[in-house]
């Protein structure tokens, strides 16, 4: 209507946050029941129970499933900081209040010089794509330090190193995040300071409470999760005959038989080829633009992902909050794979926990929901390591500077026409008199 008021962009991002984020809250106290799986028995059985051992000074020793660093104990104690609420619901409650810092961080960022909001956008809308276990789960938590990281360690490396390496013992994978740190100063700052940090709060863990390190033998003994890359082989496989089964195995749904530990190594092995991709790409990058190092963590978290013997849903999330951050830098050029991944996160809420029954017995349903998932994870992250190597490594992008843009074409030499703006004018004289001067000296 003619002369109406416009709504501002981060009311609209408030009020879709808002409106999702009560939907996931919904679901997560069984107001609205998903089909499938109780996704929520996570926290109210399983963190429930390691939240009454942790209190008592130890790690879970007796039990496979805990596979975590030791600050991950910190996120299980957190619901201790709202006795009001009993453990469950005062876990989603904090784990909403997490989301809602990440959009916090997204939009104060967005209005800055350089960036926008589209990565406000993409956290908005990525996170309830994955359904209930977006809040059953942990790992928005560990996204958020994520995000924190990234927006300020453009401008704070060291800030980046002490969030990276305790995100890192939270669940591993933020180390991730310094694999696109500038060269010289940025980096040695930033390794240098996530060491320490890391290093410090191990010894703290070991000191305090036993049992800090177990989490390194139990997920080296893990096998190949129905979910992963790999599991396809055995979906297939046991269509034409395959005498293997599916169980409960080390806290997540495994194949075991025949074959099963070969198919885990090449997962490992691709694991190793993806290290040395990065290792490869940090030896040849020139150019960092403002979002290289975004852009670089979202690219290593995906190869992990992608080769990783388990790609539990959850893992959609991490790589959801890396997405909106790389967005937020108009120099980013992760569109493409960022839409790619939030259509696999779609994907994800029908295969687990919707369709998860079809997931284990393998049927026609459920190999090609794992088909379609999987296949848009690995186009993501083979885009997204192309156009990371073609903004930093090649030749084009080390012409282009630090601006990230393409070098112009240079035009052919034309004589000086009237037309020519005054300033090519006076240039090509001043020029052609420097040529004429040493002639008529001669």
């Amino acid at each position: 209507m003619a002369g109406a008021r416009r709504i501002p962009g981060p009311v609209w991002l408030v009020a879709a946050w808002a409106a999702t984020r009560t939907l996931l809250l919904l679901w997560v106290l069984k107001v609205f029941v998903v089909p499938g799986p109780d996704v929520t028995s996570d926290v109210s059985v399983i963190y429930h129970n390691w939240f009454e051992i942790l209190r008592t000074g130890t790690f879970p020793l007796d039990d496979v499933a805990w596979q975590y660093p030791p600050a991950a104990a910190l996120a299980i104690l957190s619901p201790a900081t709202l006795p009001f609420l009993d453990y469950t619901t005062a876990f989603f409650v904090l784990v909403c209040l997490c989301d809602a810092v990440v959009l916090g961080l997204l939009l104060y960022a967005g209005g800055r010089p350089g960036k926008r909001r589209a990565g406000a956008w993409v956290w908005v809308a990525g996170v309830p794509l994955l359904g209930p276990t977006a809040y059953a789960r942990y790992d928005l938590m560990v996204t958020a330090v994520a995000v924190l990281a990234l927006l300020a360690g453009a401008r704070h490396p060291r800030v980046l190193g002490a969030l990276a390496g305790f995100g890192a013992l939270l669940k591993v994978w933020p180390v991730l995040l310094l694999v696109g740190t500038a060269r010289g100063r940025d980096t040695r700052q930033a390794w240098a300071t996530a060491a320490a940090t890391a290093g410090t709060l191990t010894l703290v863990f070991a000191a305090a409470m036993p049992g800090s390190l177990a989490f390194l033998d139990f997920q080296r003994d893990r096998g190949t999760e129905v979910e992963s890359l790999g599991a396809l082989v055995f979906h297939v496989a046991r269509h034409f005959g395959w005498q293997g089964e599916v169980l409960l195995n080390y806290g997540s749904v495994e194949f075991l038989g025949p074959h099963v530990p070969l198919v885990s190594a090449a997962a490992q092995a691709l694991s190793a080829l993806a290290f040395g991709w990065l290792l490869l790409w940090r030896l040849r990058a020139r150019t960092w633009v403002p979002s290289t190092l975004c852009d670089a963590a979202f690219a290593a978290v995906l190869l992990f992902t992608v080769t990783s013997r388990v790609i539990s849903p959850q893992y959609l999330l991490w790589l959801v909050g890396l997405a909106a951050v790389c967005l937020t830098f108009r120099s980013s050029r992760m569109a493409l794979p960022a839409a790619l991944t939030l259509a696999a996160t779609a994907v994800t809420f029908w295969e687990f926990p919707i369709w998860f029954a079809h997931v284990v017995s393998s049927d026609w349903r459920g190999v090609l929901l794992l088909f379609v998932r999987n296949g848009l994870l690995v186009a993501a992250t083979l885009l997204a390591c192309r156009r990371l190597w073609r903004q930093t490594v090649t030749p084009d992008a080390r012409r282009a500077g630090s601006t990230g843009r393409a070098p112009r074409t240079a035009r052919p030499s034309r004589a000086p026409s009237p037309d020519r703006p005054p300033a090519d004018r006076d240039l090509t004289a001043h020029t052609r008199a420097a040529v004429e001067r040493p002639r008529r000296a001669r």
